[in-house]
C-alpha cells in the first residue's frame, strides 16, 4: 500500500450542514455505508441492517469506556473571573491533567471554585503544574465523593463542532449502552448506534462480543498541525485488555473468524496489544500508536466507524485500513448522498 505523508492528502470538502448536531431519536436508525475493503464497492443501508453482514464465528470488539461529565465551569478565586477546566486524565485521587481556560490567567498557584461556595459539594481546583503542551496538572479539594460532585457540577464535553448543548436528561445519548468504566473525555462514537436489542440479536447469531477499554482523550479532536504527518506527535491514552477478551479474540482468529472492531479506539487498543506473532496479549498501558498508510494490521479484519474530520488522525487510520483513495471516494459519495457526519452522524462498515 502506498504511503501518503502529507496532511493535505486527507482533506475533503464537507458542507457544514452535514455535521450532525443532535442524535437521532432511534440509535440504530442511522444510515450505514458498507464499503468493500478490497474492491471499493459501496452499498447504502441502515445500521439496523448490520446483522446481515455478520456471520457465526465473527467477534465484535467494543470499547466499554464511559464518558465522564468532564467540563467544569467555575470562577477564579482571586478575581471572580470565569474559568473552565476540562478533565483529560486522572493521575491519582486528587490530581488530574486538564485543559484550562483562560490559559494565560490560570498559572501555577491559581485557584478555581466550582458550584455554590456555601454548598456541601464545594469543589476547588489549584493549578500545580503547567506542562510543555499547555495542559495543566490540577489538584482538587472537595467534600464528599468526587464522582458524585462531578456528576452534579460537570457537563458532558461535546466536541467543538457540536454547537447544541446536550440537556442533562439526554446525557446517555453521548454514551454507549454498554459503557462501563469511567474515564473518557469523549465518546467512542461508532458504538453509539448499538441498542440492547441489536446486541441481543447479534449474540443470538453466534457472533461473539468482546470488550476492551480505552479512555478517549481530547487529542481525538485536535487537528494535525504539521504539513508532514510523520512530524505529528500523537497523544497518549490509557488502554486495557482482559484475559477473557484476549482469549476470545485469539480463539476467533484461530478458528478463521473475523475480528471486527467497533470504532477506531478499539482498533488502536487491539493493535497496541498484539505482538508481531498476531497474538493479542492481556494487560494495560498508555498507548500513542499512530496508524496511517502504509500500515500492516496484525489482528483487525473489519471495522465499524463513523465519518471523521478532514485531515484527522482517525481518517488516516481508516485510510490505512481500506486504502486512502477508496475511503475518500466513499466520503465524496457520503457527501453526495447527504449522510450525517461526525459524532452524532451516520456509520460505515468496512469489510
Amino acid at each position: 500500500m502506498e504511503g501518503y505523508y502529507k496532511t493535505s492528502d486527507y482533506a475533503y470538502e464537507l458542507p457544514e450542514e452535514l455535521i450532525a448536531q443532535d442524535p437521532l431519536e432511534q440509535r440504530s436508525a442511522s444510515r450505514l455505508m458498507v464499503l468493500g475493503r478490497t474492491d471499493g464497492s459501496i452499498e447504502h443501508r441502515h445500521f439496523y441492517d448490520l446483522p446481515s453482514y455478520l456471520r457465526e464465528g465473527d467477534c465484535l470488539v467494543f470499547n466499554d469506556t464511559k464518558v465522564i461529565p468532564a467540563r467544569l465551569l467555575g470562577v477564579r478565586k482571586d478575581t471572580g473571573g470565569a474559568a473552565e477546566l476540562l478533565l483529560l486524565k486522572r493521575i491519582n485521587d486528587t490530581d488530574w491533567e486538564c485543559l484550562a481556560r483562560p490559559g494565560k490567567k490560570l498559572r501555577r498557584g491559581a485557584k478555581v471554585v466550582f458550584g455554590d461556595q456555601e454548598a456541601e459539594n464545594l469543589l476547588t481546583a489549584e493549578i500545580i503544574e503547567t506542562r510543555e503542551d499547555g495542559n495543566r496538572i490540577v489538584r482538587f479539594t472537595y467534600r464528599g465523593i468526587f464522582e458524585e460532585i462531578l456528576d452534579a457540577l460537570g457537563e458532558m464535553p461535546l466536541p467543538p463542532y457540536i454547537r447544541h448543548k446536550l440537556p442533562r436528561e439526554s446525557r446517555d445519548r453521548y454514551q454507549t449502552v454498554y459503557a462501563k468504566y469511567s474515564g473518557s473525555a469523549a465518546a467512542p462514537t461508532a458504538g453509539l448506534h448499538f441498542t440492547e436489542e441489536l446486541l441481543e440479536q447479534i449474540s443470538g447469531m453466534g457472533v461473539k462480543c468482546a470488550y476492551v477499554t480505552l479512555h478517549v482523550g481530547l487529542g481525538t479532536f485536535r487537528p494535525v498541525k504539521t504539513d508532514n504527518i510523520l512530524e505529528h506527535h500523537m497523544h497518549t491514552e490509557f488502554c486495557r485488555i482482559s484475559e477473557e477478551t484476549a482469549k476470545t479474540v485469539n480463539e476467533t482468529k484461530a478458528r478463521g473468524g473475523r475480528v471486527i472492531c467497533v470504532g477506531t479506539t478499539s482498533v488502536r487498543t487491539l493493535e497496541s496489544m498484539t505482538g508481531e506473532d498476531g497474538i493479542v496479549k492481556a494487560g494495560e498501558k498508555d498507548t500513542d500508536i499512530f496508524i496511517y498508510p502504509p500500515y500492516r494490521f496484525r489482528i483487525v479484519d473489519a471495522l465499524i466507524t463513523n465519518f471523521h474530520l478532514p485531515e484527522s488522525t482517525l481518517l488516516m487510520l481508516v485510510s490505512a485500513f481500506a486504502d486512502r483513495d477508496r475511503v475518500l471516494n466513499a466520503y465524496r459519495e457520503a457527501v453526495k448522498e447527504k449522510y450525517r457526519f461526525f459524532s452524532f452522524g451516520d456509520a460505515m462498515f468496512i469489510s
